[in-house]
């Protein structure tokens, strides 16, 4: 799916402006949709409770926050959903935890839909929209998404819940089972994430050099 809509997104680079709208607009209503339909789901069938359903993991954050930068092509929007959005959802499509459901049940398919609207909406800011992280970006990214887990962990302490993965290993089989017992898997899941953070800047950081490099070929007196 991903592949397919990367592809199908070039045609909109050059286009105008009222057609990469809409191209932003059917992302984001395709994330919200998706992220309300598993919440009637869950309300029918499993139960709604604040301790599994709001949306605090990162990747369910990311939902409405991608929306959000599709809508306004925020910039520090974008940054979060440049790294964290490509990031975690590329890890949940390769260990994808839908609890006892698999395919080709409505929760997996949920699940993975979700994730790969996350990288896809990322995806068509960078490539369609042309907008880039920064070296500050990186920064601001690895010590808000930091701050945002210490949040979240207090939230998991007064209500009993387990966002982020903060108290506990998920129940489905992750990257976490292979980084050590609680508390200690948390310290390499931090690092990770900061080492994925600087992977996805590399290309933009590659360009960089290239340009400078280039720019100084230019301006080099000839002889």
């Amino acid at each position: 799916m991903i592949a397919g809509f990367a592809w199908y997104m070039l045609r909109f680079r050059g286009a105008d402006e009222d057609t990469r709208r809409r191209g932003r607009q059917a992302i984001a209503a395709m994330l919200v949709l998706n992220e309300l339909s598993w919440h009637v789901w869950a309300w029918h069938y499993v139960g709604w409770t604040p301790q599994k359903m709001l949306p605090l993991h990162i990747c369910s954050a990311l939902v409405w926050l991608g929306a959000y930068g599709l809508l306004t092509r925020h910039p520090t929007v974008y940054e979060f959903m440049y790294f964290m959005g490509i990031a975690g959802p590329l890890q949940a499509i390769l260990t994808p935890d839908a609890g006892r459901y698999a395919l080709p049940h409505y929760r997996a398919l949920q699940t993975m839909t979700s994730h790969g609207l996350l990288i896809i909406g990322a995806l068509y800011l960078t490539v369609v929209e042309g907008m880039r992280p920064t070296w500050r970006s990186v920064r601001r990214v690895i010590v808000g998404t930091s701050a945002y887990i210490a949040a979240v962990t207090v939230v998991n302490v007064l209500i009993g819940s387990n966002y982020v993965w903060t108290l506990a290993k998920p129940p489905s089989a992750s990257l976490l089972n292979a980084l050590g017992p609680w508390p200690w898997y948390l310290v390499p899941m931090i690092l990770l994430g900061v080492v994925n953070v600087l992977l996805l800047y590399l290309p933009f950081w590659w360009i960089d050099r290239r340009r400078v490099r280039a720019a100084a070929t230019d301006e080099r007196p000839r002889t």
